[in-house]
């Protein structure tokens, strides 16, 4: 039986960690908090409070695995916290399980595109700001040691979606200077495509754009958010200026993952939204 390891088992987490105990897999998932695990303990498979910044504590772990999966989150930390988590996490993991397939859990605002173009796997990764260089740097590590980077798009999902709820807390701006393309996931089709890529043993050393089959705009966004929920279109503005990982707009290609076989649930943000998350909602 193949052991995975999830180091952080959180939203998206501990979706892949289902997908593995249904394909046969033996799962151990880390998370930074006792609470998690505690709630962890009902699932078919162990789960551990693990800091992967800890050097010892990464390095105390008994258990070998066939692939560790590196997706935790900051949850909206500085780049301090970027540098501890991302980067010397995956230092940590890759000093203890030397012999595992090591994935990193990457992201698309990596590439700092602003013209709408396409980009794929292929085109410059130059984050401008030093959060997107710390996953730079991490994913770097990562494909010197062999490993698969997966950069994902904005994820979404049961329970879990920042323009619906922005929408629905009266929050949501639409800037006509600045409607910019965005690049979603859901986190079912995330799930899948983390299995797939740890699987498959031709994945090593390659880095591959996890997104949905179609950017849409901003605006876009809202109004279809709107009409569903019967809900005024928000009200036009100007976006904040700073944003965490910086502003980028353009359109990430799927095409080398697709390449693999995998095929979205949900290739749209609205089949997503109307087949999965709004039905969570009274409208």
């Amino acid at each position: 039986m193949p052991r995975v390891l999830i180091a952080g088992c959180g939203y998206l987490g501990e979706a892949t960690a289902g997908l593995f105990v249904t394909r046969g897999w033996q799962v151990e998932g880390w998370t930074r908090s006792t609470e998690a695990v505690q709630r962890l303990s009902a699932k078919s498979y162990s789960a551990r409070a693990v800091d992967l910044s800890d050097r010892a504590a990464v390095m105390a772990c008994k258990t070998n695995f066939d692939a560790v999966i590196h997706c935790a989150s900051t949850r909206g930390g500085d780049v301090d916290l970027y540098r501890q988590l991302y980067l010397e996490g995956a230092r940590n993991l890759v000093a203890r399980f030397t012999a595992a397939k090591l994935l990193f859990v990457s992201s698309t605002s990596v590439y700092a595109q602003t013209g709408g173009e396409s980009v794929t796997e292929e085109s410059p990764a130059e984050p401008t700001h030093p959060a997107g260089r710390v996953l730079r740097e991490a994913e770097q590590l990562a494909l010197e040691h062999d490993g698969v980077v997966a950069r994902l798009a904005g994820i979404y999902g049961p329970g879990r979606s920042f323009l619906l709820k922005s929408l629905r807390a009266g929050d949501a701006v639409i800037d006509p200077h600045n409607d910019r393309l965005l690049n979603q996931i859901h986190r079912d089709d995330a799930a899948t495509a983390l299995v797939l890529l740890s699987a498959q043993r031709s994945t090593r050393g390659e880095i591959f754009n996890v997104v949905d089959d179609q950017p849409i705009r901003q605006s876009e966004c809202y109004r279809w958010l709107a009409a569903k929920l019967n809900r005024p279109l928000p009200s036009v503005g100007s976006l904040p200026a700073k944003r965490k990982r910086g502003w980028s707009n353009k359109q990430v290609s799927n095409t080398k993952l697709r390449g693999l076989g995998w095929v979205p649930q949900y290739p749209t943000f609205a089949e997503g939204m109307e087949n999965s998350v709004l039905a969570t909602y009274e409208l």
